[in-house]
C-alpha cells in the first residue's frame, strides 16, 4: 500500500506557517500604514521629522548628575544622565526589592504570631495604596519632614538624616532618589512577599518532613531544602515584578528625580520632537525589559529539573 499525502489544505504544518506569513505580513501592512500616516502628518504641520536635536545645547540643568553635566551640553549629554540615575535607581531597587520580598515572604509562614502579623500588615498596607501616592507620602512627609541640614538627625553616628537626603557611608542620597528607592522597594516587595510565601506552600509537605527527620533546624532546612525548590515556582512571576519596577521608576517626574522619563520631558518641550523623544523613551523602557527578563530567564533555566 502505498502513502498518499494528504491534500494541501489538510496538511496542518502549512496552515501553521501560513498562519505565521499572514501574522507578519499584517503587522508590517500596519507599521507602515502607520508610517505613512505619521509622515503625512508631520509635513502638514510643517515639522521634519529627525534626532539631529540631540546634538544642540540642552539649555537646561539637572538637579543630579552621576557624571559631568553643564546646561552648556548637548540632549544627547542630558539624556545619558537621565539614563544613568534611571539605571541607579532599578538596579539598587531590584537588590533591595529582593530582600524585603524574600524577608517579607518567610515571615509571612512564621511560627512566630507577632512576626507573621507584621508582616502581613506590611503587604496588605503596601499592596493595596496605589505607588503614587506612596512616592508622595515618603517625600513630602518623611524625607522634607526631616530636620535641616544643620540639625540632622544620625542612627548610632553612622547613618545621617536630614532634608537633604541620607548620608550613608561615604555616600550622600538625595531625598529624591531615596525616595524613589524606598517607594518601589517597599511597594514591590510587597508584591514578591506573597510570590515567595506562594513559591514556598508549593513544596510537598514531606520535603518539610523529610528534613525535619534529618535533624535539619528549620532555617537551614529553609535555606537548602525548601527554597532551592522554591525557586522554580518563584522565578517567573519575579521577573514580571523586576520589569513593573523598572517601568514604575518612570513615576520619578512626580516628585523631581531626574530620570530618562523626566529629562526626555523636558528636552520634548523645549525641541517639540514629541515622536521622537516618546521613540527614545519607549526604546529604553524596552531595553530596560529585555536585559532583565534575558537575565531572568538564564536563571530560571539554572533552577529547573533537567530530564534525562
Amino acid at each position: 500500500m502505498t502513502n498518499s499525502k494528504p491534500p494541501l489544505w489538510r496538511d496542518y504544518r502549512f496552515w501553521q506557517i501560513a498562519a505565521q506569513c499572514i501574522a507578519v505580513i499584517l503587522a508590517i501592512a500596519i507599521v507602515t500604514i502607520l508610517g505613512i500616516n505619521l509622515n503625512r502628518n508631520l509635513q502638514q504641520l510643517g515639522i521634519k521629522f529627525g534626532f539631529d536635536f540631540i546634538q544642540q545645547q540642552a539649555s537646561f540643568d539637572i538637579g543630579e548628575t552621576p557624571i559631568n553635566y553643564n546646561p552648556t551640553d548637548s540632549y544627547i549629554r542630558a539624556l545619558w544622565v537621565g539614563l544613568i540615575n534611571s539605571l541607579r535607581v532599578a538596579v539598587a531597587g531590584i537588590f533591595l526589592t529582593t530582600i524585603v520580598g524574600i524577608t517579607a515572604g518567610i515571615a509571612r509562614l512564621s511560627e512566630n504570631w507577632l512576626v507573621r502579623k507584621i508582616s502581613l500588615v506590611y503587604v496588605e498596607i503596601f499592596r493595596n495604596t496605589p505607588l503614587l501616592l506612596q512616592l508622595l507620602f515618603w517625600y513630602f512627609a518623611v524625607f522634607l519632614g526631616f530636620p535641616k541640614a544643620e540639625n540632622k538627625a544620625s542612627l548610632w553616628g553612622l547613618v545621617f538624616f536630614s532634608q537633604n537626603g541620607i548620608e550613608l557611608f561615604g555616600f550622600n542620597l538625595s531625598p529624591e532618589f531615596s525616595t524613589l528607592l524606598l517607594g518601589l522597594t517597599f511597594y514591590t516587595g510587597a508584591f514578591i512577599a506573597e510570590i515567595v510565601r506562594g513559591g514556598i506552600k508549593s513544596v510537598a509537605k514531606g520535603q518539610w518532613e523529610a528534613g525535619l527527620s534529618l535533624g535539619l533546624k528549620p532555617t537551614l532546612l529553609m535555606r537548602l531544602v525548601i527554597f532551592p525548590q522554591a525557586l522554580r515556582v518563584i522565578i517567573p512571576p519575579l521577573t514580571s515584578q523586576y520589569l513593573n519596577l523598572a517601568k514604575n521608576s518612570s513615576l520619578a517626574i512626580a516628585i523631581g528625580y531626574p530620570d530618562i522619563y523626566f529629562v526626555a520631558s523636558t528636552t520634548f518641550n523645549q525641541t517639540g520632537k514629541a515622536v521622537e523623544v516618546m521613540l527614545l523613551i519607549m526604546l529604553t523602557y524596552l531595553t530596560f525589559s529585555l536585559i532583565i527578563s534575558l537575565m531572568m530567564n538564564l536563571l530560571n533555566r539554572t533552577v529547573q529539573i533537567k530530564e534525562r
